[in-house]
């Protein structure tokens, strides 16, 4: 996720707890995705499309962090 601000993001992990906190949920979100579309068939459509909206808010917040942080650098 967002190859562009590797260094950025493992600064960012190390320094900033809401950043960390929202990565996480982030990549939580991500694994359960992919085990709910590996478990299950398509009657857990409508709980992985429900996911699939918070993961993509919770990578909207964390690009415009990293898009703020990058110019105030």
């Amino acid at each position: 996720m967002f190859p562009e601000y590797r260094d950025l993001i493992t600064r960012l992990k190390n320094t900033d707890h809401h950043f960390t906190r929202l990565f996480d949920k982030h990549n939580h979100l991500d694994e359960k995705i992919a085990q709910l579309v590996a478990e299950t068939g398509p009657s857990a459509d409508l709980e992985i499309e429900v996911l699939k909206k918070q993961k993509l808010q919770l990578k909207d917040e964390l690009y415009a962090l990293l898009k703020s942080r990058a110019e105030a650098s």
